[in-house]
């Protein structure tokens, strides 16, 4: 993973670890903690973290590869916030995940995912491509997650034309 931080950004290519996205969020607990679309949007200041899932992965991709990882996957449910409300702060986010790692075993090497929705909507699956620090806000700025075939991919990224045999 490629993590570039200044004082005001941290980029994670859409590569983040649980642990280095808790990591760049830890210093900023009274801020409030924005979640944005890649497309301009936010979810909206009421969003509830409804589940926090902790995964192992065994595969095969299409070409016969073995793969295994493990990720952790944030489920938020995009609402509006109630009249007289604030936005969830990242103290408050901090604390719903230090919560969950109290019953949950949470693997801060794990890859991050985020699966949001309004009700009714499908879930959308997002990276993180970054957090912008701003004077009273932390914006997690998401990347939308595509499919991929990974041999292909792979082939692509060493320059060879080549796909699953």
């Amino acid at each position: 993973m490629n993590v570039h931080a200044s004082p005001l950004k941290t980029d994670f290519q859409d590569d983040a670890s649980l642990g280095a996205f808790l990591d760049a969020l830890e210093a900023h607990g009274d801020k409030a903690l924005v979640l944005a679309y890649g497309d301009g949007r936010q979810v909206q200041a009421g969003y509830h973290v409804t589940e926090v899932k902790a995964g192992s992965f065994v595969t095969l991709d299409c070409g016969g590869n073995p793969d295994a990882w493990r990720e952790t996957v944030l489920q938020v449910e995009d609402i509006p916030a109630t009249k007289g409300s604030a936005p969830m702060t990242v103290a408050k986010f901090l604390s719903i995940l230090g919560k969950v790692g109290s019953k949950v075993q949470l693997d801060r090497e794990a890859r991050l995912t985020w699966e949001v929705s309004r009700p009714g909507d499908p879930m959308q699956v997002y990276d993180v491509a970054g957090i912008e620090i701003e004077n009273d806000r932390a914006i997690v700025q998401f990347s939308p997650r595509s499919a991929i075939c990974k041999p292909r991919h792979r082939a692509q990224k060493a320059g060879a034309p080549a796909c699953c045999g």
